[in-house]
């Protein structure tokens, strides 16, 4: 048994005209709605890639910045 994942518009008649035939069929097991990435998370991977900078004080931060 293989697993296929797509992607369907379901405000769009053709979207809800397959995902009502996958239904019936009894094909579809679960829909998958992608989840938002909160800001905590993404801060958690702009430091783990190596995107944050951290200052000691104001003044090095101006002073790295050219100001």
């Amino acid at each position: 048994m293989a697993t296929y994942a797509i992607t369907l518009n379901e405000r769009t008649t053709s979207g809800k005209a397959l995902m009502a035939y996958l239904q019936a069929l009894g094909v579809l097991v679960k829909k998958i709605s992608p989840q938002a990435k909160g800001s905590l998370a993404r801060s958690r991977e702009d430091k783990l890639a190596g995107r944050v900078e951290s200052f000691a004080s104001s003044e090095e931060m101006f002073k790295s910045l050219g100001i």
